[in-house]
């Protein structure tokens, strides 16, 4: 096994703890309304805090990415991973609850931010797409395995068992810290940085033997270009960025907008609502997972050899057509069976293939080495704005409308990203990063 896809192993698992701190709650969030008498409003936000968390994480994350390095950010990470799910496990009361969900919350939004930076300046341009979609695969994995963890324990009806379902997150939490430890810094970070360029040389000769001098030269030219340019505004907030914080914006828009997180974090609830019993509801979540893990697969696969467009093509339909039938079952009462579970799992097939696999990457790769982590905190806390808002408050529009009206505005949402992917959206397949900032960045 390479030295690269070892590091992207280890580094996933801030992927897969992302998925399983996204996932494990939608086991436990009937159970804590009940345990503390929530209403929806208050249960939506109590749900929904983590995304909060998430957000600041996001908005913050690229600052101790750029300043300390993205290796001693991740371990920090997996530090406020641990403290959130023995902290959640453990509440007393609604209030302990939320702190320790924000913190977990916390450390997924800056986890969304470092770890696709780290992974994509560790990665030649020809396996990029691969290896920072791993953190993806990671984080689909993580999903799954919340759900089968939620499900395996709602079967040995122990007392409380919302709380072992959050608390089990503390184990592959403490793994991430010790691993992330063996990582070498980023070779483009310690450069920028600290000008260590025997340590860069060294990191970049493992990573690709063949040309990594030259390499080395590509990232030296590239930080000179911008060598005079010190403040936010100059560096991020100038014409010359505006074209890639639109791309990032638009594509995290669009990614939430897709109710994604609706039925990652509702599942049962919606099941339920389509006329499932409880267990079926619960067992039925494990599919989902199952078929995000599945397509992801494929989109990873595909990701470096169809591109990251066409991945895009095939989820946005996928969206319209799976979400639109969703609304017309239940506008129509005709739920029975099993129409809506199926539904559901196309639904996810699209993310997993299209936006799921490429979101990260994409991001990751538009902007150029110098504001990297400012534009991965762009992209991922619109991201989790909007996953918080839909989060917040899809138990309550579901009371007020119903699920129908929310699934078809969902849909026409997908309509919108369709026309955006065919009209915007540039093709980054196979090109260096250093080659994409000349392209992209206007003059």
């Amino acid at each position: 096994m390479s030295k690269v896809l070892q590091w992207a192993i280890i580094i996933s698992l801030g992927g897969f703890l992302f998925g399983f701190d996204t996932a494990v709650i939608s086991g436990a969030e009937q159970s804590i309304q009940q345990t503390w008498g929530l209403s929806d409003l208050m249960h939506g936000f109590a749900i929904a805090v983590a995304l909060y968390g998430t957000l600041i994480g996001a908005i913050f994350g690229g600052f101790p990415s750029d300043k300390y390095g993205r290796r001693k950010t991740l371990f920090w990470i997996a530090i406020l991973f641990l403290i959130s799910a023995i902290g959640s496990a453990l509440a007393l009361d609604i209030y302990s609850f939320v702190i320790f969900r924000f913190i977990g919350g916390i450390a997924v939004g800056a986890s969304s931010v470092t770890a696709p930076i780290y992974i994509s300046e560790i990665s030649q341009a020809q396996n990029r797409g691969k290896l920072v979609a791993s953190f993806q695969l990671n984080l689909v994995l993580g999903i799954l395995m919340a759900y089968v963890s939620n499900y395996v324990i709602s079967l040995l009806n122990l007392e409380n068992a919302w709380r072992w379902m959050l608390g089990v997150e503390a184990i592959p939490a403490l793994a991430f810290a010790l691993l992330v430890r063996k990582l070498p810094r980023s070779p483009r970070w310690v450069l920028l940085k600290h000008n260590a360029e025997e340590e860069a040389l060294q990191t970049l000769k493992l990573i690709n033997n063949d040309n990594y001098e030259e390499e080395l030269q590509e990232i030296k030219a590239s930080a000179a270009m911008d060598a005079t340019k010190t403040s936010l505004k100059e560096r991020f907030l100038s014409k010359k960025y505006s074209f890639v914080i639109l791309l990032a914006f638009l594509f995290a828009f669009f990614n939430q907008l897709s109710g994604i997180n609706s039925v990652i974090y509702y599942a049962p609830r919606i099941f339920r609502d389509a006329g499932l019993g409880s267990e079926s509801s619960m067992f039925s979540t494990v599919g989902i997972g199952i078929i995000n893990l599945i397509f992801t697969l494929v989109g990873m696969y595909l990701i470096d050899r169809s591109g990251r467009k066409k991945l895009m093509y095939i989820g946005s339909i996928g969206y319209i057509i799976s979400l639109f039938f969703i609304g017309r079952a239940f506008d129509t009462g005709n739920t029975e069976g099993s129409i809506v579970p199926i539904l559901s799992f196309i639904f996810i097939a699209s993310h997993a293939i299209g936006q799921g696999a490429v979101i990260w990457v994409f991001i990751s790769e538009i902007f150029p080495n110098k504001v990297r982590a400012y534009g991965m905190s762009l992209g991922s806390s619109t991201h989790w704005i909007f996953a918080a808002l839909i989060t917040n408050f899809f138990p309550y529009f579901t009371e007020v409308v119903g699920p129908a009206p929310i699934f078809y505005f969902f849909a026409g949402m997908m309509i919108l990203q369709l026309l955006f992917v065919i009209f915007l959206m540039p093709e980054t397949k196979g090109k260096s990063l250093e080659d994409l900032s000349k392209s992209l960045l206007k003059k």
